[in-house]
Order: structure tokens, then sequence, then C-alpha cells
């Protein structure tokens, strides 16, 4: 059984700690907890009867530690990831992989020469939601993929988060945020993306946080907060996507898929769950797929967010049975890699006017059915 240690005790964090210790509690196994603030390592140590690590250091040099879950915030995913590599463990980084594509290209390449596996957040596609759809487009019911369009409005985290100021910093932006959940479920649901053009602007110089505890302070946008990209897939399907924190409603779906032979409504990629409809060009109204997959039950979790999150971690799980069952993980380096190079990509193409030719790729990850 591979061992477990996180890094980076933030929002995050309590839903991997909580299902890592519960529900996947029999398939891999928590052993330490490390954060720059030592006391919420130590209080997490306490609340789930782990090891406090003093450092990250401390941690990626443990001889009870296999795989590093690395929470931290986007600009030190790099470097937490590097240091875990060298000192010889797997690395399993939350979205995005990282920042840059050269850091994450580092990372991808120090994995491969030491064999270590490396992957990354996020693993909603594994859940009954984009299972079901997979199957879907698998079999045929839509016929040949011909395009598709993804949509993520919002009005940005400041109303909810308790310190939100990294999302309009460097990394941050609602396309490196929330762009890694639809545009990894499209790469699972379609494969990988050829070609891009794009559009980023900046919709206010300045941000107001309305959450506690930082009500009433103000934050600089450094990062453009509405993002649209046409994608050219390789198969051939074309597809838009649109991510904003500048919009304050919208009934816009958050993924369709249109085929020769019909239209699947996925549900919103940010979680596991969620209503998929089907809509063939013969029928009359939508029809409502039952999911075909159903998740470990959690007494405990009832409530609506429970159930949507009850998932999260099933990438680190995947990875540490991959790791013992000699198979390909299926939250990849390769596939969080080429996810980040379409992100920059958007932006790169918004930025020069022109086409981005996407230099990575990856292969659509195994279905689980």
């Amino acid at each position: 059984m591979q061992r477990i240690g996180i890094a980076g005790i933030g929002n995050i964090s309590g839903v991997y700690l909580d299902n890592l210790s519960d529900i996947f509690g029999k398939r891999v196994k928590l052993s330490a907890v490390t954060d720059l603030f030592a006391d919420r390592a130590k209080k997490a140590a306490a609340d789930y009867g782990l090891r406090a690590c003093a450092s990250v250091d401390e941690m990626v040099n443990s001889a009870d530690v296999d795989i590093i879950v690395n929470l931290t915030q986007p600009q030190y995913h790099y470097g937490v990831a590097l240091a875990a590599l060298n000192a010889g463990k797997h690395v399993y980084n939350e979205k995005p992989l990282c920042v840059k594509r050269e850091e994450a290209a580092r990372l991808v390449q120090a994995a491969a020469a030491k064999k270590l596996r490396l992957g990354g957040a996020p693993d909603t596609f594994m859940g009954p939601g984009l299972q079901t759809c997979r199957k879907i487009i698998d079999d045929g019911w839509i016929g040949r993929p011909v395009a598709a369009n993804a949509c993520m409005l919002c009005h940005g985290p400041e109303h909810w988060h308790p310190a939100p100021e990294f999302y309009y910093k460097a990394g941050g932006g609602p396309m490196f945020d929330m762009g890694p959940y639809y545009l990894s479920a499209l790469v699972y649901l379609l494969g990988p993306v050829s070609r891009i053009c794009g559009s980023a602007q900046k919709g206010q110089g300045e941000r107001l946080i309305s959450s506690e505890p930082l009500n009433g302070t103000k934050i600089a946008v450094e990062v453009a907060t509405h993002v649209a990209g046409v994608l050219d897939f390789a198969c051939g399907a074309v597809g838009v996507i649109i991510t904003s924190f500048d919009v304050w409603s919208s009934s816009a779906p958050c993924i369709e898929i249109y085929g020769t032979e019909g239209t699947l409504q996925v549900p919103e990629p940010n979680y596991f769950r969620g209503e998929v409809r089907l809509r063939r060009f013969r029928d009359e109204n939508w029809s409502l797929i039952p999911l075909m997959l159903n998740e470990p039950d959690n007494p405990a979790d009832r409530d609506k967010q429970q159930r949507l999150n009850a998932l999260r971690g099933i990438g680190v799980v995947d990875m540490a049975e991959a790791i013992e069952q000699g198979r390909p993980h299926r939250a990849s380096a390769e596939m969080a890699y080429h996810v980040l190079d379409i992100m920059h990509g958007i932006h790169d193409a918004s930025a020069s006017g022109a086409y981005y030719h996407v230099q990575s790729a990856c292969e659509r990850p195994e279905p689980l059915y």
C-alpha cells in the first residue's frame, strides 16, 4: 500500500484528508502532513492521526512517505514537486501542474529520468458523470463528435474565498483556476488539441474582497479575467471555451458536445456527479441518462456538496494502484502538461493575434468501465 504525505493544508486539503483517510483508507495510507504555517499542519495531524513534518524537506526525505500530494498554491507547485522527485518520491500536484510551461516540462523530464510517477489534478473526469459521457461518445450515441462548447462564467472568488488575492496574480485568473477542469474533461472526451486561437482581456483593474476575514480589502488585478479560446482537436472537432470572472449571471450550459447524430450535455466538470442529458436527432425531448458508476457512499456525507465531491483524491489512489500494478495512471503528467500548454496557448494566441500550434500531446486516459 502506497503511503501519502500531503504538502499544503489550505482550502482544498480538507476533502483530500477526509477521503484519503475514509472512503479510500483501505487503498492508500495517509502518513504525514506539512505546511508553511506549522499550526495548520499540527492541527491536521492531530485530527487525522498523522505525523506533522516541520518542512517540505523533512517530508520528502521521510521513509514513511511514497507519494507527495502537493496542495500548495500554484506558484509553489514546481519547487515542492522538484524537491520530492529529487528525493525519489512520486508526486501528485493540485491543478495546474505548474504556473509555467517550462517548469512543467522540467518536472515531466525529471520524473521520466528517475522512473517516478508524476500526475496532477483534476481527477473529476474519473467520476460517474464524465465516465457516463465518455461511454456515450465511445458507443456512438451522438455519432462522430464535430464540435464542443464549454463555459465557466462567474464573478470571481473574492465573494467567498478567505484569501482570494492569488486568483488575480500570475498563475491565477479564470482560465488557470477553472480551465483545468473544463479542458481535462474535453481532452478526456475528445482527445488532444492541435491548434488554438484566442482572446484574453482584463475586465477590471481592481477587485473588492467581500468575504471574511479580508472584507473591504482591494486587490490589484494582474491577469486576464475573461478568456475565450477556439480549440481545433486532433480528431477534427472544433471546440469553444470561455472562462470568466467578469460575469454576474449566465444560463449557458457547462459543456455540450455536438455530434453528427445528437447532442450531449455534460455535467459541471468541477464535480464528480451531475446530470447527463442526451438528445439524438430523432428525439423530441432531452433524455436524462442514469450515471453508470456509483461512488463509495459515506453515511456522514449526505449533503449535495459532499456527494458532488465524494471522489476527490481518486486520482491519487489510481496513481498509487497503478504503481503497484505496473500500468499507466489516468491523471497523468502528460495530460496535465497538455492542459497547461492549451491554457498558455490561448493567452499566447491572444497576445500574438495568430494561431498557436500546440507543441504537446497526450493520449485519452483509459475509462474506468
